[in-house]
């Protein structure tokens, strides 16, 4: 049994950013002890956790394929992201390199990527460089605890049961689907302060990636900085790089954003890109679900949030108003998705993969509470997991609420190795096999004593619920999806 399916999270970003480093560059290393491997497994130790602790900062890694490998996770959607240029681009008391200190503290990278970032012209080849050191190691075999493992980029869900059956104790297959985090990657917001996209190059981008090889399930359409694309949600907070993050925030939908999402959803070809619509504004979420709703109401597209967490408000239109007390728990920023958006997730049959991050999956006080001040591993994966089961607890009554099945919504979309504030306890892949028992003892909890306000088909055990939660829904997703 798989410990879990994660939705979401970027195992080459550290070693693909470290490979700048080595000669030839944007090599891909076979020989794991090598920073520039994405077999590279540095764990964190008890420094690097309390300096993580204090700073928020993961410079260990997360996700590399050997920590997969030690998690038995074999089925993992992995978001190539070309890094973006405005996180660098402004002067910080007159010296760039403060910027590039900050960002390289935060994403662990190197300089000579950071460099890289700043100086090339072309998200759209940064996107390829990355896909192709994915390829680089492709079916190559690791050697890990006695153990043959290899990962396998996939096309579709066939391939995925493939390399199940294909697995077997003395040799196992990560399944690896690809998804990319920002339209940006198309060849938009280039430019802090004007826009440059080509709509001919951007639609032409587009096409080429659709006839990858192996096709992105989905695109995460906003990132961090404008893109020409659509409007998105304040996601950063530092005072050195915030202010990079005005132009275009909470702003709508662009006439070239209609047209580059209605070539990813242009099923010819059977070719369709889902859209994930974590880090947009909410006016262009707004437009998303009326595009949705005239434009393909018999097409029953499913609603995508690949790493995302709840703030407890009613919706985007009573932004101010809570149903529910469990609503103090959660984090009140409009990256955080609102209850009617859990509908429409429910309703399309769509995803919300929770993300494992600190900023987003609690309020101040929940977070404040969830803390531990004596070492014991038990008390922090109960307290840390509750935070987890909250999310899922409150979608479930959600759905209930609207006669649906409550269970089979959520999942795991954690961002590991992207650039977040790590679940003390929860710190990579390999813990998530800890917390199965937690979240199932906080499932009973609910069940025990508040069974009676939910339907029927909806009074399942604790252990279907977590099990769905970890790998029962992202698996059923992907069957039902990546054709």
């Amino acid at each position: 049994m798989p410990s879990y399916i994660d939705l979401h999270c970027h195992p080459s970003l550290k070693p693909y950013g470290k490979s700048f480093k080595y000669d030839p560059i944007k090599q891909n290393n076979l020989n794991s002890g090598r920073k520039n491997s994405i077999w590279h497994y540095s764990p964190p130790n008890f420094l690097e956790r309390q300096v993580s602790k204090l700073l928020t900062l993961t410079k260990f890694t997360q996700t590399d394929l050997t920590t997969l490998a030690k998690a038995n996770c074999d089925v993992v959607v992995i978001a190539l992201y070309p890094f973006e240029k405005h996180f660098l681009k402004r002067r910080i008391i007159g010296f760039k390199f403060i910027a590039d200190f900050l960002v390289n503290l935060a994403a662990g990278v190197s300089q000579k990527r950071i460099d890289h970032v700043r100086n090339h012209h072309s998200y759209f080849q940064d996107l390829n460089d990355e896909y192709q050191f994915y390829l680089q190691l492709n079916n190559f075999a690791q050697k890990i605890n006695g153990i043959h493992y290899t990962y396998r980029l996939v096309s579709n869900y066939e391939d995925i049961q493939n390399n199940k059956r294909q697995s077997s104790d003395t040799r196992k297959v990560i399944s690896l689907v690809n998804s990319i985090e920002g339209a940006h990657a198309f060849e938009t917001g280039l430019n802090l302060n004007q826009d440059t996209a080509i709509e001919t190059d951007v639609l032409n981008h587009i096409n080429t990636v659709k006839n990858w090889q192996h096709r992105p399930l989905f695109v995460t359409l906003a990132h961090h900085f404008y893109n020409e694309v659509c409007g998105h949600a304040r996601s950063i907070t530092i005072g050195a790089i915030k202010k990079n993050q005005d132009r275009g925030l909470n702003t709508d939908i662009t006439n070239l954003g209609f047209k580059v999402i209605r070539k990813l959803l242009d099923n010819n070809n059977d070719k369709r890109i889902l859209i994930d619509i974590k880090h947009m504004s909410t006016a262009s979420r707004k437009s998303y679900y009326k595009l949705l709703e005239l434009e393909h109401a018999n097409d029953n597209i499913p609603i995508i949030v690949s790493h995302g967490a709840l703030n407890g408000k009613r919706s985007i239109e009573e932004w101010d108003i809570s149903d529910s007390e469990m609503s103090k728990n959660f984090k009140n920023i409009d990256i955080n998705l609102y209850d009617s958006e859990i509908v429409r997730i429910g309703k399309s049959k769509g995803i919300f993969g929770i993300q494992l991050d600190e900023r987003r999956i609690g309020s101040n006080k929940a977070i404040a509470r969830s803390r531990i001040y004596f070492p014991s591993k038990k008390r922090r994966l109960k307290r840390k997991s509750l935070l987890i089961w909250r999310q899922l607890e409150h979608c479930a009554l959600i759905l209930n609420k609207t006669g649906l099945f409550c269970w089979e919504t959520v999942a795991i979309g954690s961002d590991f190795d992207g650039i977040i504030n790590p679940m003390k306890g929860i710190w990579t892949s390999e813990n998530m096999k800890d917390i199965r028992e937690h979240l199932i003892f906080h499932a009973n909890n609910f069940l025990r004593d508040h069974s009676d306000k939910l339907l029927p088909n909806n009074k399942i055990s604790a252990e279907e619920i977590i099990d769905r939660l970890l790998f029962i829904n992202a698996d059923n997703f992907l069957q039902k999806n990546y054709l």
